[in-house]
């Protein structure tokens, strides 16, 4: 075993771990007294149904997680790299087609062996906590759609990615890293008009109260909404959420139907008001910056290691290739990918302490994000005690008790 199969594995085996310390972490520190702040609030019956769901969805990620660690390393010290590659270069296609083939390959076989657990998660643990409103025809749908849309975007985006490396040498990283920084923006105005109601209907805000309500905010914060969407959320679950994406004249804010449901228009106009401090604030531009930022560091660093021999010797591979090189690279990249989640999480977590601020503020009221925030928790069955740990590693938002705790004491903003 060389050293990059030492960091690969020793990478996989310690985010194995961590997640095993944590999962078991966050199980240790669900309380079974309901926190004075949800009295009233969340009843008794379906506080102890919000923690079973915490603890079922745990276990499940226990088994899918060690599934997948002991198919990884099947796969990869049975040889099935080097079979893999042996298969598509008998082919005698066109290195870049071979390439396609090999990376398409990984990836479905990896889809399909993942979709038995989807399919349990969705019609057995969803259902069985009474999320689940999908049907087969829309989740079959949607699994078609989805590889689709990967193959019609993601397909020519790699086929690129390998022409530039097969062809432009040094200057491979520049041509790549340019590439997708365009592929990212064009999403960015692509994904509402085009992208999102391949799966969900979106249909603009009925006049009334609440329409007006919206409105008369935005104007008062100086943000142009030309329009507001309810998403048909309940088309697959009861769960509620409402989201912003997109620039310019694309930009899309939407409301889950199941939101709009459980919610009255104070909350709403809270909620929205949450989702324009995120625009407001420049948390979507940050964050495209960072993406597009960590995207020509990730080619730099592989068109460092893409041609090391030794990479290609830990996955006992004869014959070194780009395409697994892009594989192999993935896996070298891991730990840099665990520290940066982790830091954007950290950076994610402070911007909604802001977006909630923002909200605040502008609404001139606080009770009406803290009734929001408790609704969602409670239909959502949200854990209200996890882990710091846990919440270090995985949220990217600060649990509700800890943003409820600073709306409180951030009265004294108004």
């Amino acid at each position: 075993m060389n050293i990059y199969a030492g960091i690969i594995l020793g990478t996989i085996l310690i985010g194995y771990l961590l997640d095993l310390v944590a999962e078991t972490l966050n199980l240790q520190a669900l309380q079974t007294e309901l926190p004075d702040e949800f009295k009233g609030v969340y009843a008794e019956d379906a506080y102890r149904k919000s923690q079973e769901y915490t603890r079922v969805n745990t276990r499940f990620g226990f088994v899918t997680s060690t599934f997948d660690l002991v198919l990884t390393l099947g796969f990869w010290f049975l040889g099935g790299f080097e079979a893999l590659d042996q298969l598509v270069r008998g082919w005698g296609f066109h290195p870049i087609v071979t390439g396609l083939l090999y990376i398409g390959m990984l990836i479905l076989a990896k889809t399909l062996i993942s979709l038995p657990f989807s399919i349990y998660d969705t019609f057995v643990i969803e259902e069985r906590f009474g999320f689940n409103k999908t049907t087969p025809k829309t989740f079959v749908a949607d699994f078609f759609k989805g590889l689709g849309l990967s193959i019609l975007i993601g397909g020519p985006l790699l086929a690129g990615l390998l022409a530039f490396f097969q062809y432009t040498g040094s200057s491979a990283w520049l041509y790549c890293w340019l590439v997708t920084t365009i592929v990212m923006l064009f999403l960015q105005f692509i994904a509402p008009t085009w992208i999102m109601p391949l799966f969900n209907k979106f249909t603009p805000l009925e006049e009334g109260d609440l329409r007006n309500r919206i409105f008369d905010y935005a104007r008062s914060v100086n943000f142009p909404l030309e329009n507001l969407f309810v998403m048909d959320g309940s088309k697959r679950s009861t769960k509620s959420n409402a989201f912003f994406t997109g620039f310019g004249k694309h930009k899309r804010i939407a409301l889950f139907d199941t939101l709009i449901e459980k919610h009255s228009v104070a909350e709403l106009v809270a909620i929205l008001a949450h989702e324009i401090g995120h625009y407001k604030k420049k948390h979507i531009l940050q964050n495209l910056v960072v993406g597009i930022l960590h995207s020509g560091v990730m080619f730099y660093l592989l068109s460092l290691f893409i041609s090391q021999k030794g990479l290609f010797e830990a996955f006992y591979l004869e014959q070194p290739s780009l395409y697994a090189g892009f594989i192999f690279f993935g896996m070298l990249y891991a730990p840099v990918e665990l520290i940066l989640s982790i830091a954007l999480q950290i950076v994610s977590r402070r911007h909604e302490y802001e977006a909630d601020r923002f909200a605040v503020e502008t609404t001139k009221t606080s009770e009406a994000m803290v009734d929001a925030l408790k609704k969602l928790s409670v239909h959502n069955l949200s854990n209200l005690t996890p882990h710091p740990f846990y919440v270090f590693l995985n949220y990217s938002h600060p649990p509700v008790l800890q943003r409820i705790r600073a709306i409180r004491q951030g009265k004294a903003w108004m």
